[in-house]
């Protein structure tokens, strides 16, 4: 099976060194790593078109500067292979992560979510593992309350992509609705019960901002009316 990461970037430059190098020492020769860029006028693109020159299995592509969501929706669009990986700039992946992620899709799976160890800046552990903190489980019902569905820790089968796109309009977060609509349509989703990633949180994390409560309901009638129409 050919393996496609898709990892959005935005200001990436810090990190996303350390990232590319944890992800294509676990590639095969036929698999793909697709970087969108949100900001192609900053260090981030120097950085990957290094990699591509010396690497087929890079290609960069710009975003078109609409927000995180948009983002992995263009380079997701971008994606060729038959199971695809989320990726986000700034973690690390463990050695191990691909060889287990895709032995589950060996035996079935058509989404698998794995945990991670949370980290700080410098990748020091502050939560050994995500799942035990959040609670992350394979509920719909309990998904749709309150997502418990990683996209650092996703991996699914190109169909259950074509499912999920075009993403609906007025999403808060991408991982949350590809999560859903397989849980909706009753796929194969695994949750693979070992941390497989240093999940790096700091001050210039795009993700986990606070939002109000009217914003919260919001977000959930927009997802749930999305979801009667797949």
């Amino acid at each position: 099976m050919k393996i496609s990461v898709a990892l959005a970037a935005y200001k990436g430059e810090q990190y996303i060194s350390e990232q590319i190098d944890s992800i294509l020492s676990q590639l095969g020769e036929n698999d793909e790593l697709i970087v969108s860029d949100d900001y192609p006028a900053g260090k981030t693109r120097e950085i990957v078109l290094g990699y591509q020159s010396e690497d087929k299995r890079v290609r960069y592509i710009e975003g078109d500067g609409k927000g995180v969501v948009k983002n992995f929706e263009n380079a997701l669009r971008a994606c060729t292979g038959d199971v695809v990986f989320l990726c986000d700039q700034d973690d690390m992946w463990m050695p191990d992560k691909v060889k287990l992620v895709m032995k589950e899709f060996s035996n079935g799976a058509d989404l698998v979510l794995h945990d991670a160890s949370v980290t700080d800046s410098s990748l020091n552990i502050t939560e050994p593992s995500y799942f035990a903190v959040h609670g992350s489980n394979a509920s719909f019902i309990g998904n749709l309350a309150r997502n418990s569905f990683v996209g650092c820790c996703m991996a699914f089968t190109k169909q259950v992509l074509h499912e999920s796109l075009p993403f609906p309009g007025a999403l808060a977060m991408h991982d949350w609705w590809i999560a859903l609509v397989a849980l909706k349509k009753k796929r194969n989703v695994v949750l693979l019960q070992k941390p497989l990633i240093k999940w790096r949180r700091h001050s210039a994390t795009v993700t986990g901002g606070k939002t109000s409560l009217f914003q919260k309901i919001r977000w959930r009638v927009n997802i749930l009316l999305s979801l009667l129409k797949i």
